[in-house]
C-alpha cells in the first residue's frame, strides 16, 4: 500500500469527521433562516397589499373635486317631473346607487366621537363654516328622491357651496354616519312636522339613510304634503306632516278669491298632525315663515289681531308675538299628549332666506359664492328674535313636562350664514319662470348639518349605541 494513502487511523480522520458535522449543522442554520427570511417576506407583501386597500379609501374619503364634481352634474335617472311609482323608484335607485358606489361611500369608517366629546346643545350656534375638501356624503345621482327645484347642480349652480362643513366653537360636529343612525331609530318612527323646510330636512335625511338602505315609498296623500318612507331592514320609519302654523287656519277669501292670508286660530291646535303624535318615537317641529305675510289672528273664533296688515280697529300684534302663541301651543300639545310618554321632540330654530333687491316675484336674488363672514350678521333683527323666542319656549315647556323629553335644533345662525345655499336661479322653472329660491335649500349642501345635529341630539337621548 502507498505510504501517501491515509489509513483509517491517520490524523486527519477527526478533522473530515468534524467537518461534515460542522456542514451539517450550517446547513440546518442556513435552512432555518431562509425559511424565516420567507415567512418574513410572505408578511412583509401580505402588509401592503392591506396599507394599499387602506389607502383606497382614504383617497375616496379625501377625493378631489374633479371626479366628485363630474358625478354632482350628471343628470339623474329621476329627472323627469313626473313622479315614478314607489316600486320603479327602488328599482332605479338601488341600480344608479351601486354603479355610483366609488363616489359616494355608503358608510364612513373615519373615528366615531363619543357623547361625552359633543357638547351642549346650546353651544351649536357658536361656531363657522370650514372648508370640507370631502365634500357631501351623497349627490344627486347617488340620491334620486331629491325634486328638481332643490336639485341645484342638476341645474348648473356652481359646486363651491358644497365643500363646506359647520365647526362648532368648542367641538367637532361628526360626520352624518347613516349605518348608525339607522341602528339607533331601529323599529322605531320619526316625523318633521312643518312647512315645506320640515320637508326640505326630511329630504336630507331621506338621501343621506338611502347610502345605507334603499327607502320603500308607502304613503303620501293626493296633495303630497303627508308623506311615509320606510326602511325595511330597518324598521324604521320616516315620515313628514304638513302644518303651516300649527294651529288650525283658513285662507282668508274676499270677493270669492283667495287672498294668500290666513285666519289663524292661536288657541285650537291643528289636529291633523296631534292625533298621530302617539305613534311616534321622535318628533322634529319647525316653522315660522309664514308669518311673513299678512295673516290675521283669531281667539275663541273673534278676530283679536293680525300680522303686518296695518289696518285700522285691528291691532298688528306682529310677527315675534304670533310665533310665540302658535309655538306655546304646539309645545304644550305635545306635553298635555296622554300616549306620548317616550316621545322625544326637538324644536329646530328659524332659518331665514336670503332675498337681495326684492323677494319671489319682484326681482329678488340670491348669487353669493360662498359662506358670509359672521360680520354680515345682523343680531338684533328678526332672525335672531325668532330664535330666542323658540329657546324661551323650548326651556318653558322643559320646566312643566312632566318627564316628557324637549330638544333644541339651534341652527340659526349657521344658515344665517350660508346665502350661498339657495337654488337662487338655479331649479327646474317650467312653472314658475319668474322667480328665484332663495328660501330653500340645496340637496346636497348646509341642510345636511340640521340632520348631523339631529342625530347627535338622538344618540343622547338613546341607550342604543
Amino acid at each position: 500500500m502507498s505510504q501517501n494513502m491515509a489509513s483509517p487511523h491517520s490524523p486527519s480522520t477527526p478533522r473530515l469527521l468534524q467537518f461534515a458535522t460542522e456542514w451539517n449543522v450550517l446547513q440546518k442554520k442556513i435552512g432555518s433562516f431562509l425559511l424565516l427570511l420567507l415567512l418574513l417576506s410572505a408578511l412583509f407583501l401580505l402588509s401592503i397589499l392591506y396599507s394599499s386597500s387602506t389607502l383606497t379609501v382614504t383617497t375616496e374619503e379625501a377625493v378631489s373635486e374633479g371626479p366628485l364634481l363630474a358625478a354632482l352634474l350628471a343628470p339623474t335617472a329621476l329627472s323627469s317631473p313626473q313622479k315614478p311609482s314607489p316600486e320603479s323608484n327602488a328599482a332605479t335607485y338601488e341600480a344608479v346607487h351601486q354603479s355610483n358606489s366609488s363616489v359616494a361611500p355608503v358608510t364612513e369608517t373615519t373615528s366615531q366621537s363619543p357623547v361625552s366629546d359633543v357638547e351642549d346643545k346650546c353651544e351649536m350656534s357658536r361656531g363657522k363654516w370650514v372648508a370640507e375638501p370631502r365634500g357631501p356624503l351623497y349627490t344627486n345621482v347617488t340620491c334620486p328622491t331629491i325634486p328638481d327645484f332643490k336639485n341645484c347642480m342638476k341645474y348648473g349652480k356652481h359646486p363651491g357651496f358644497l365643500y363646506w362643513r359647520w365647526k362648532p366653537d368648542r367641538y367637532d360636529l361628526p360626520r352624518f354616519e347613516p349605518e348608525r343612525f339607522l341602528n339607533i331609530v331601529q323599529g322605531k318612527k320619526l316625523a318633521f312636522i312643518g312647512d315645506s323646510l320640515a320637508r326640505n330636512q326630511m329630504e336630507s335625511l331621506l338621501c343621506l339613510l338611502s347610502q345605507a338602505e334603499t327607502p320603500i315609498d308607502v304613503y303620501k296623500d293626493r296633495t303630497d304634503r303627508f308623506r311615509t318612507w320606510f326602511f325595511p331592514s330597518h324598521n324604521f320609519t320616516l315620515m313628514v306632516m304638513w302644518t303651516e302654523f300649527y294651529v288650525q287656519r283658513e285662507p282668508r277669501v274676499v270677493n270669492g278669491s283667495e287672498t294668500g292670508s290666513f285666519n289663524i286660530h292661536v288657541d285650537k291646535i291643528n289636529t291633523n298632525w296631534t292625533s298621530q303624535l302617539s305613534e311616534l318615537n321622535y318628533a322634529v317641529i319647525s316653522g315660522g315663515n309664514w308669518f311673513f305675510r299678512i295673516n290675521y289672528l283669531y281667539e275663541d273664533d273673534k278676530i283679536v289681531g293680525c300680522v303686518n296688515c296695518w289696518e285700522k280697529n285691528i291691532t298688528d300684534f306682529g310677527i315675534p308675538y304670533a310665533v310665540r302663541r302658535v309655538v306655546r301651543k304646539a309645545l304644550e300639545s305635545i306635553s298635555a299628549c296622554g300616549n306620548c310618554d317616550g316621545l322625544v321632540t326637538f324644536l329646530r330654530t328659524y332659518t331665514p332666506p336670503h332675498f337681495e333687491n326684492g323677494s319671489w316675484f319682484s326681482g329678488g336674488y340670491c348669487n353669493k359664492t360662498k359662506p358670509l363672514d359672521e360680520s354680515d350678521l345682523n343680531l338684533n333683527g328678526i332672525e335672531w328674535e325668532l330664535r330666542k323666542i323658540q329657546n324661551e319656549e323650548i326651556e318653558r315647556v322643559r320646566e312643566k313636562s312632566g318627564g316628557k323629553k324637549f330638544g333644541l335644533l339651534d341652527v340659526t345662525k349657521a344658515m344665517m350664514l350660508r346665502a350661498d345655499a339657495h337654488p337662487g336661479a338655479d331649479y327646474d322653472k317650467r312653472w314658475v319662470r319668474n322667480a328665484n329660491d332663495c328660501l330653500h335649500w340645496c340637496l346636497p349642501g348646509p341642510v345636511d348639518m340640521w340632520n348631523e345635529v339631529l342625530l347627535q341630539d338622538i344618540i343622547k337621548n338613546s341607550s342604543v349605541e
